[in-house]
């Protein structure tokens, strides 16, 4: 299918060129050229990603392989730098129509009031989440020896770094900062130089799956406090996604930090607010086909109709939720109680606990959905 859509676009653009090489006249040639433009720019929507070793870029990839038609729709990536550079990207770079950005980055820039006029920014939908890694030297044995150490975390306004910041303000630890790149941060902490890196990334990250035990690294469990889960939702990393670094009876506790696909408000820009249109509607209606073996699983933990409390949906994006509301009723239900199943099942292996009998995952999972509802409001 894929092939069929380059070709089409292919020999859409191969036939606008050929009307500018056999244009007699400089007019006929700069209409041509002006139709090239127009054809080459047709439907098209640039979504900017994380940096290039982010899970966005294959999202968005992915993202494409569904929306590429070959002659009317066309998403271009854009590789980014983190999450407050894309917010600010969205707000004034020309061209850039999406981007996906840490929710609690939207959050830290809203309250702190540091891009004006970044409330005037809308969400498509809500996406995957990361997982929260600490990675430690042998002698820090919790969170609280690294008050006082250094903590590297990853580069200035980095995704990682607007979440450490966050996270040890919510735990009231004072940590050191260092903003070194991840690889040159494993080679302080390998020498001793750091207490420990962290990194907010998809489980199971390529960075973590090549680390052991051997040298005495570790991952360190976060203190899943009132005022942390407040405002993040818990999570575990366990021996499943790192079976060289984690035990499978010691599973690591940590926190999820949210990814949202955010747009540019376009205002009076009538073509690309007709792109972006048709991206939602063609994004929505396809969605399911990103579920299926053979996309990235994190597609799986996504609720197209999940609300983002604080923000406004697009109008597009709400149009389409009005139109379908089946979906926005039971907005990907099925796929979410197998996850939670299988996440009750885990922890209660790992705990050595008898496993749990349907009905009464049930029962937890109303429970769940209960908290949820009250975490959004």
């Amino acid at each position: 299918m894929n092939l069929f859509r380059s070709i089409a676009r292919a020999t859409a653009i191969a036939a606008a060129g050929l009307a500018v090489a056999g244009a007699a006249t400089g007019g006929r040639v700069a209409h041509a050229a002006t139709e090239n433009v127009a054809v080459v720019n047709r439907g098209v929507v640039e979504l900017e990603t994380g940096p290039a070793d982010d899970v966005s870029v294959r999202m968005a990839a992915e993202i494409a392989s569904i929306i590429d038609d070959g002659a009317t729709r066309r998403v271009v990536p854009v590789v980014g730098k983190g999450p407050l550079q894309n917010l600010i990207d969205l707000k004034y770079l020309r061209g850039i129509d999406l981007a996906i950005v840490q929710a609690d980055a939207l959050d830290y820039t809203k309250t702190g009031n540091f891009l004006p006029g970044v409330g005037s920014l809308t969400y498509v939908t809500r996406l995957y989440n990361e997982e929260f890694h600490l990675l430690a030297r042998p002698d820090i044995k919790s969170v609280n020896d690294l008050a006082g150490q250094t903590v590297n975390i990853d580069m200035k306004e980095s995704g990682t770094a607007v979440t450490a910041y966050r996270l040890f303000d919510l735990l009231g630890i004072h940590a050191k900062f260092a903003t070194d790149s991840q690889p040159v941060a494993l080679q302080k902490l390998r020498q001793g130089e750091i207490a420990a890196l962290a990194y907010v990334a998809a489980e199971p990250a390529p960075f973590f799956q090549a680390l052991n035990k051997g040298r005495g690294l570790h991952l360190l469990s976060i203190p899943l406090t009132q005022a942390v889960t407040a405002v993040y939702a818990p999570t575990r990393i366990t021996a499943a996604d790192y079976p060289n670094l984690v035990a499978p009876d010691h599973p690591i506790d940590t926190i999820a930090v949210g990814n949202v696909l955010m747009a540019a408000g376009l205002g009076g820009l009538s073509q690309r607010n007709r792109s972006l249109t048709n991206f939602v509607d063609t994004f929505f209606t396809g969605f399911q086909e990103l579920l299926a073996p053979g996309y990235d699983p994190k597609w799986r933990e996504v609720n197209i109709a999940a609300d983002l409390p604080g923000w406004t949906r697009t109008p597009a994006a709400a149009e389409w939720l009005r139109n379908n509301p089946q979906v926005a009723a039971t907005p990907n239900l099925a796929a979410l109680k197998t996850l939670f199943s299988r996440f009750i099942d885990e922890r209660r292996q790992v705990s050595g606990n008898a496993p749990m009998s349907p009905a009464e995952k049930n029962a937890l999972f109303q429970q769940f959905e209960a908290w949820q509802r009250g975490q959004a409001r």
